[in-house]
């Protein structure tokens, strides 16, 4: 099952798509594709009914973030190990875990907002996991059980206030736009095995990025399971779990995102984002 949100900004109204890949309206079904609609229940009442009974949404129409009142985007930093490589750092013992800023969080076809002045504008196409039921203390052999399904996420990052000036490195990853999320959240049970998929990055339709979660230093499993053990993970908190070799910061020379640019990227079964990068005043 593929959740969405559609509509302007800070009006999404819940949807899904139907077998034929149109939006359907879930307005007076539920309220949100947020909160207790993650849990398993909750998926389960949305399975139940006949899509295509439900009014059609305009072709065209924005989709907004496909989670609602994100309570935490938590960050998994050098997640691959050929990520690492080329970003001249080790491999990390244990997760490496960051925040982002939820004021970051928009759809996955939204501007991507230049910051004044910057000039080391970078991006890292992530799978995301999206929490179903809080986790606090989660053994691996029960991770999964809190997790609603997956999405696709942007992790935005200015690398100069990342990494050349004091303080941690929220300060490079959470300006408005930089935290895209869908286009759909696919449940859990329509991803096979979230450590077998495909993701790649282009920018100006040259790909960067072109790797696979096969790679990631710690799975999905275990990183529910970790982090629950530092904080409490709610339903419709988002994980994003790290990004394979190819980003700006990686080339040689360095490559950044600047106005006019267009950034598209995909995680198989999960979809595509397409953006356009717009200096922001």
């Amino acid at each position: 099952m593929k959740l969405v949100r559609h509509g302007p900004v800070g009006q999404e109204k819940p949807g899904m798509l139907d077998g034929g890949g149109t939006v359907r309206d879930l307005t007076g079904v539920v309220g949100d594709i947020a909160g207790g609609v993650l849990s398993a229940d909750g998926l389960d009442g949305l399975r139940a009914l006949d899509a295509a009974t439900l009014p059609a949404v305009a072709p065209g129409t924005r989709l907004g973030p496909c989670v609602g009142s994100v309570g935490k985007v938590v960050c998994v930093g050098l997640n691959y190990a050929d990520h690492a490589a080329e970003a001249g750092m080790d491999v990390p013992a244990e997760p490496v875990l960051f925040m982002k800023a939820v004021t970051s969080v928009c759809g996955p076809d939204d501007d991507l907002l230049i910051p004044p002045g910057s000039v080391k504008t970078d991006w890292e196409v992530e799978l995301g996991v999206v929490i179903g039921t809080t986790a606090k203390h989660v053994a691996e052999a029960d991770a999964l059980a809190h997790v609603a399904g997956y999405c696709l996420v942007n992790d935005v990052s200015e690398r100069a206030y990342q990494s050349e000036s004091t303080g941690q490195w929220v300060k490079g990853k959470s300006y408005d736009s930089f935290a895209s999320l869908g286009p759909w959240l696919v449940t859990r049970d329509e991803v096979a095995d979230p450590q077998d998929l495909a993701l790649w990055t282009e920018i100006n339709g040259h790909r960067f990025q072109n790797g696979s979660t096969r790679t990631m230093v710690f799975g999905v499993v275990e990183l529910v399971s970790y982090i629950s053990r530092f904080m409490r993970l709610e339903p419709g908190d988002v994980i994003a779990t790290g990004t394979p070799p190819g980003v700006g910061l990686g080339q040689r020379p360095q490559v950044f995102l600047k106005p006019g640019d267009r950034v598209a990227m995909e995680v198989a079964g999960l979809g595509q984002q397409h953006r356009t990068c717009v200096a922001d005043s």
